[in-house]
Parts: structure tokens; C-alpha cells; sequence
């Protein structure tokens, strides 16, 4: 398991948008730079900012993966048929760790990644504690017995902020099923994601 380098908020703070739409964002009061010099007026970006920008941005929405893992995904995506940009996209929403989270078993991207280390999570009735194990469609994803009475996944579903996508079919409040891989504007991300300039920015 890889851990996270940096405190999740430090990313809003970062680029100046609230990545995870959640209510506690420090963006929603400040929305400059972290840092001594975070107010400072910001000078012209250049391309490769931008698309390092984008990068950084996707990569630490999907609970900061390690670049060789994100670069690896993107490496598969450009391998596949169609746009690149929608491969990358699919197989990022199809992480276990995140299906977990668009279920509302876990109130975070890195809750639900420990609930999957903790080997709280079924696939298709077998445990599984693998964050990025990719999951197919058809799949059915539950929370073990213990799981369903923890204050954690009580919380996130009960959160208001969020709604359960469509590709995901809830069955009961401990189970679902993964119905179809997302296009980009079917995914609910809460600030405007631009994975066509992770396209241009990994193949430079």
C-alpha cells in the first residue's frame, strides 16, 4: 500500500479549487496558495504547467496513486481502442478502492482504501484487499458484516454532498453492483477534470 505523501486539503489549497467538493475545504475560505507566498499574484502558465497541472489534479483526486502506477494506467489506456483520455478515465473509476467510495461505503477516497486493506470488502462474495484491483462490469461489491456497523460507513451514507452515480447500482445500503465503465461526463467530479491534457502531458 502506498502512503499518502501529503495532507489531502493541501491539494485544494494547491489548485485552488475544491477537488473533493467536501464542506471542510480550506478553498471554500481561502482560495490562494498554501505557504508564505500563496497570496502572491500568479504569473502565466506555460503548456507543460497546464498539463502537469491536469495531471496532478486527476492524480490526486483518485487518492494520490503513485506516479508509476498512474503512468502505467495511462500506458494501458493508450494501448486500448478509442480516445485515450476515456480509457484512463474507465479504468480509474473501475479501482476497487474507488467503486468503494462512489458506493458511500466510505466518506473519503483514502477511508475507502483502508476499508479495503482492512479487508472489510467483498467481490462477488470473496475478500479483497487490494485498493487497486480492477473490477469488471457485472461485479457485485459488498461490505463484510463488521463494515456495515462501522461509524465510517455509517457516516458516508448519510452524506449529503454526494450522490451514488448511475454505473453503480446500489442493492440494499451493504451492496452493489458495477453496471457499465463511466464515460468523463457521466463521472461526478465535483471540479472540472481535463484528462485529454494528461494525454498530451505523458506523451511529450
Amino acid at each position: 500500500m502506498s502512503k499518502r505523501s501529503s495532507a489531502k486539503y493541501k491539494l485544494d489549497r494547491r489548485m485552488g479549487e475544491n477537488i473533493f467538493g467536501r464542506p471542510k475545504s480550506p478553498v471554500n475560505k481561502r482560495e490562494y496558495g498554501p505557504g508564505q507566498h500563496g497570496q502572491r499574484r500568479k504569473g502565466k502558465v506555460s503548456d507543460f504547467g497546464i498539463q502537469l497541472r491536469a495531471k496532478q489534479k486527476l492524480k490526486g483526486y483518485y487518492g494520490d496513486v503513485t506516479e508509476k502506477q498512474f503512468k502505467r494506467t495511462f500506458m494501458e489506456a493508450s494501448r486500448m481502442k478509442g480516445d485515450a483520455s476515456q480509457n484512463l478515465i474507465g479504468l480509474l473509476e473501475r479501482r476497487l478502492d474507488m467503486v468503494v467510495y462512489r458506493a458511500k461505503f466510505a466518506p473519503t477516497i483514502w477511508a475507502a482504501r483502508q476499508i479495503v486493506n482492512h479487508g472489510h470488502i467483498r467481490v462477488n462474495g470473496v475478500k479483497c484487499n487490494i485498493a487497486s484491483r480492477r473490477i469488471d462490469v457485472g461485479d457485485e461489491i459488498s461490505l463484510g458484516s463488521k463494515a456495515q456497523e462501522m461509524a465510517l460507513v455509517l457516516e458516508a451514507q448519510g452524506l449529503a454532498e454526494r450522490d451514488i452515480p448511475d454505473y453503480v447500482a446500489p442493492d440494499g445500503t451493504a451492496k452493489i453492483t458495477f453496471t457499465r465503465v463511466p464515460k468523463l461526463d457521466e463521472v461526478p467530479y465535483p471540479v472540472k477534470m481535463e484528462p485529454n491534457l494528461v494525454v498530451e502531458f505523458y506523451s511529450r
